[in-house]
């Protein structure tokens, strides 16, 4: 498994145009192994498109499985950003045992974030096609494995164990996990599936206040399912 480069700097000055081109040559590969694959993506393409020669990207990412990487590290680490602060909130109302209704403004807080990166502030056309070939399992393995290490597996870890707070089930119960992917599956088909959305709509588009009423919807639904399991966990503890 080759891990990513340091980042390549002039010895004096040229840092931002440094940076600039390496962020040109992401961009253009995100495009180009969302639309080919891997495979299909040539490294000469990728250079054309970031308007750059081919050794700059041997000069800053060693080689094509490396510049895969980066692809994938620079996804996850966008991601994060949005994600984070709704996780660490999730995390501390945990850590002091708050009560069912904390936990699942938590839980909310998380979907809601997701929501916004996915839907409401429309996630990249290529970013989509990127993550959607890598979930499909023909792609390098090195970019689930970095996406799942800094985006999914805390994500997972801290929607689990809300989860299992409110509905009283172990965080690694099967029905605890169907749950966690029910409830956040919502989002990503709305994401990837934003065309038949639009048809059974009857929306021509789905603007930011479209995409505001169907977060809300999403948010609003799993409210009263985790209300419901909560409910659920009251009934067999008083038994």
């Amino acid at each position: 498994m080759s891990k990513s480069k340091p980042l390549r700097r002039p010895p004096e000055g040229g840092y931002a145009r440094g940076d600039e081109t390496r962020r040109k040559i992401i961009d253009a590969a995100i495009h180009l192994f969302g639309q080919h694959g891997f495979d299909g993506a040539s490294t000469r393409d990728i250079a054309a498109r970031a308007g750059v020669n081919a050794p700059a990207l041997q000069y800053y990412f060693e080689n094509k499985e490396g510049l895969y990487r980066a692809c994938a590290e620079s996804l996850a680490d966008e991601s994060w950003q949005v994600f984070e602060p709704a996780v660490l909130r999730a995390r501390e109302a945990l850590a002091r045992n708050a009560g069912t209704e904390a936990l699942i403004d938590a839980f909310i807080g998380i979907l809601e974030a997701v929501a916004d990166r996915t839907i409401v502030k429309r996630s990249n056309p290529d970013s989509r096609l990127f993550i959607a070939r890598e979930q499909s399992g023909s792609e390098p393995e090195i970019g689930s494995n970095v996406l799942d290490e800094r985006l999914r597996a805390p994500l997972n870890e801290v929607n689990a164990a809300l989860l299992a707070r409110i509905s009283g089930r172990r965080a690694d119960d099967p029905l605890t996990i169907v749950r966690m992917i029910s409830l956040h599956g919502q989002s990503l088909l709305f994401n990837f599936a934003r065309r038949s959305v639009q048809t059974l709509l009857r929306w021509d588009d789905i603007d930011a206040k479209k995409a505001d009423f169907l977060k809300k919807a999403i948010c609003e639904q799993s409210r009263v399912m985790l209300q419901h399991w909560a409910h659920e966990r009251d009934a067999r503890r008083a038994k």
